[in-house]
Parts: structure tokens; C-alpha cells; sequence
């Protein structure tokens, strides 16, 4: 049985992974740690867990430097769901003292420390061994994932435009140029915190842009297009915020390079995903729903051509999911030689 410990156990992801991995029969989670909340229970910070509460650690334990060596024999993986620029410190100690990591920050996903410290305002303290990490998006990724002792968690967005472009920037199809990626999130990709605009009198019955012309998950999506195509990709990525808990839903549009019919399209699309689990290339004229992936794993993908000669691609995931803890089960299942559906065989909720 893989013994989990979770980092950073009080937000969204950290829910989320205990949602997964609790009642799953190949893991303990065996620590529950915490910057802020330490010493608090679970059960009060996330009422819903409460049924669970035999299978996982009652308290948060401190996440400090003084008490980390407590944590390290509890687990064989550390999964840190701390945010952007608190993860550096915690992923050197336990990846230099022999442990597994799943980092689930944005500090390991930049192979350029300096291209970091310009999109994150803080700088890379180790460059050593940010060139360990493997950018963990399984359909890319999987043989050196099997190997990687860090994985660098993708960011909810990358993953839904990565996946949208991959086999037509793999098949040469699009133009490298002039990619725009029109993203909607719900919620809880801001992450579990009380600032005013999230609250629910600035969020309900409203619908907005943010981050424009300067989210930092765009060069995360340029770096991996870029790493695709073999050549530099810089797109147009504007995110907009939903009104809604959970769920995302990127439109994605690529000139395509060559008269080429929708239904081959189609087919190079099912072709590169049809032996992964958590793709789904809707049929012809359907598109995805963002409460047809809530709680699960899936992205679902759906594709049109305009008259102009676009590629139009829709994707959609679970933002807390397949955009972050299931995905970062998925690279754990990886990792530890196991099918990597295991515990990730989640049905939505609908309505």
C-alpha cells in the first residue's frame, strides 16, 4: 500500500485529493499537513469529509521547517498543494531525503528559472532541481513520468489547451501563429481564500475577464505547445471567471494550414487519444459541457471548422480534478507502476 502525505491539506486541492485518495483501497493517507490551519481537524475545516474521518489523520500536522523530519517517515509520496512560491522549499527536503513528489504549485513547471521569476515576481532557489521535474500531463509525458522522482503538476488551463492542440500541432495541421485560447473557470481555481472578489456578491450574476494580456499559466502553455511543435508558440490566452463553484471550458482557435475536411480532423483526434483513459473526442457536432466533467478525471473535446479556415476546438475539464488532484493521482498511479485509472474511476453529478 503507497502511504500519501498531503501538503497544504486545508484548501481546494488538498480536499479534493483527500475526496479521491481517502476511500481508495491502494493508499493511506497516512499525514495531513498545514501552514496555517495546523492542529486544526479536518472534519471542522471540510464537514463533508466527516464520513471519513476513520481512514484519515484527524489533525493537521505543522508544515514548518522545524517538524518536516516528523513527516518523512510517514510517507512514501508527498503530494504539495501549497501555493506559488511555498512549494520550493518543501519539495527540495523531501525530493533530496529520497522521497516522491507531486508538486501541484506552479513552482516546478517553468524549465527556465528566469522565465519563472519574471511571470511569479520571486526567484527560483533551485534551478538543480527544477531540472529534475517532469511536467506531469500523462498523455505526453507518461514514460518519463514512470521514472520521475518530482513531478511538476500542470495548471488547470495548460491542461485543458495542451490537450485541445496537441494532435493538431502533432500532425502539423494548424499554423503555429495567431493561437488564441478563450478560457472560462469556475471559482475555485482563485484557490480557498477570503479576498472580496471572490465573495459571493462580487461573483454571482456576473461574468468577467481577469489576468488579460498577463495570466502566468501563459508561459507554461507556450513552454509545452512550443515543446510540441518544435518550434516557438506564443499565443493569445485570456481566462474569464464563471459564476459557478468548479469547472472550466476553454475555446481554443487555430488557422488551419491546408483544406483539410473536419471528418479527418476528427480522425487524427480519436487516433491520438484513443487509448487514454481521461480523453474524450465527443462525436461529430457535440461539445463539451462543464457539468458533464464535474468531479471527474475526464476531458472532453469537441471540434468544428469555420468558414474562414479556423480549427475550433472545445475542451473542458474539472478545474480541481483532471486540472489538478486527479491529475496529480493519475502521475502517483504512473509512478508507482499501477493502472492508472486506479481510484480515478469518478461519475459526475448531474444534474
Amino acid at each position: 500500500m503507497i502511504r500519501a502525505v498531503i501538503c497544504g491539506a486545508s484548501g481546494y486541492t488538498g480536499a479534493e485529493l483527500l475526496r479521491i485518495l481517502a476511500p481508495a483501497s491502494h493508499v493511506e493517507v497516512a499525514a495531513l499537513a498545514s501552514f496555517k490551519t495546523a492542529g486544526e481537524a479536518i472534519a471542522d475545516i471540510f464537514p463533508h469529509l466527516r464520513h471519513l474521518s476513520f481512514k484519515i489523520p484527524v489533525k493537521l500536522r505543522p508544515l514548518v521547517p522545524d517538524t518536516m523530519h516528523e513527516l518523512l517517515d510517514e510517507g512514501d509520496v508527498f503530494f504539495l498543494a501549497l501555493p506559488h512560491s511555498a512549494s520550493q522549499q518543501a519539495v527540495e527536503y523531501f525530493l533530496s531525503r529520497g522521497k516522491k513528489v507531486i508538486d501541484l504549485s506552479a513552482d516546478f513547471r517553468l524549465r527556465d528559472p528566469m522565465v519563472y521569476e519574471r511571470w511569479y515576481k520571486t526567484r527560483h532557489e533551485f534551478p538543480d532541481t527544477l531540472k529534475r521535474a517532469v511536467y506531469g500531463l500523462p498523455e505526453l509525458y507518461r514514460e518519463k513520468i514512470k521514472d520521475a522522482a518530482l513531478i511538476a503538476n500542470p495548471g488547470c488551463y495548460p491542461t485543458t489547451a495542451i490537450l485541445a492542440l496537441y494532435p493538431a500541432l502533432k500532425h502539423q495541421i494548424v499554423s503555429t501563429e495567431h493561437i488564441v485560447i478563450d478560457s472560462k473557470s469556475g471559482v475555485s481555481g482563485a484557490g480557498r481564500k477570503s479576498d472580496v472578489v471572490y465573495s459571493f456578491c462580487e461573483i454571482a450574476d456576473g461574468f468577467k475577464a481577469y489576468g488579460v494580456a498577463a495570466h502566468r499559466h501563459t508561459p507554461e502553455i507556450d513552454q509545452e505547445l512550443s515543446a510540441i511543435a518544435g518550434s516557438p508558440i506564443n499565443v493569445t490566452f485570456t481566462p474569464h471567471l464563471l459564476p459557478v463553484a468548479r469547472g472550466m471550458l476553454s475555446a481554443v482557435y487555430a488557422p488551419l494550414k491546408d483544406r483539410i475536411t473536419l471528418g479527418d480532423i476528427h480522425s487524427i483526434y480519436v487516433s491520438a487519444y484513443q487509448d487514454e483513459p481521461f480523453v474524450d473526442v465527443l462525436p461529430h457536432g457535440k461539445y463539451p459541457d462543464i457539468r458533464n466533467v464535474r468531479g471527474t478525471n475526464m476531458c472532453q473535446l469537441g471540434l468544428a471548422v469555420s468558414e474562414n479556415g479556423t480549427l475550433i476546438i472545445i475542451s473542458a475539464i474539472d478545474n480541481l480534478v483532471k486540472g489538478a488532484s486527479g491529475q496529480a493521482v493519475q502521475n502517483m498511479n504512473i509512478m508507482f507502476d499501477l493502472d492508472e485509472t486506479t481510484g480515478l474511476d469518478l461519475l459526475p453529478v448531474v444534474p
